[in-house]
């Protein structure tokens, strides 16, 4: 009978593991880039798709890239007057079955302080911290478009 018990809670236990230890998978980035900028721009900004094929919304909430002084999530927006202003946001949800593209103009990843060049073919490396699929490494690419 204690076999029994001790089999059955490893079971439930290995099964409990597979539930969750695929989410990072569900989660991916394509394409992630940043446009060239010289030293003397303090700041740059980075986009990519996320694409979250779990059944389990999930949610951005954080960057870093060893480049910056501080990483932030933004959003561009025009405003009625048709005035251009940039945000800072907490998170970005990424909700289940789909995708959000942080693109010109709207979601962004931005390098605030940038301390080195970035210049066309350069990769850079950035760390996405998410609610459920945990941290996940990209690479971006520095092009011009």
């Amino acid at each position: 009978m204690k076999r029994f018990a001790l089999l059955l809670c490893l079971l439930i236990g290995l099964l409990l593991a597979a539930c969750t230890a695929g989410d990072q998978d569900n989660v991916t980035v394509e394409e992630a880039w940043g446009r060239p900028s010289p030293k003397s721009a303090a700041n740059a900004a980075f986009y990519m798709a996320i694409n979250n094929s779990s059944r389990e919304d999930d949610t951005l909430t954080k960057a870093s890239l060893d480049i910056c002084g501080r990483t932030e999530l933004h959003l561009s927006a025009i405003d009625d007057e048709g005035v251009m202003s940039m945000q800072q946001v907490q998170q970005i949800d990424i909700p289940a079955g789909e995708s959000v593209v942080l693109e010109p103009g709207g979601l962004h990843v931005m390098c605030i302080d940038r301390q080195t060049e970035l210049n066309s073919g350069d990769r850079l490396p950035i760390t996405l911290s998410f609610a459920h699929a945990g941290e996940m490494a990209v690479e971006a690419e520095i092009r011009d478009q």
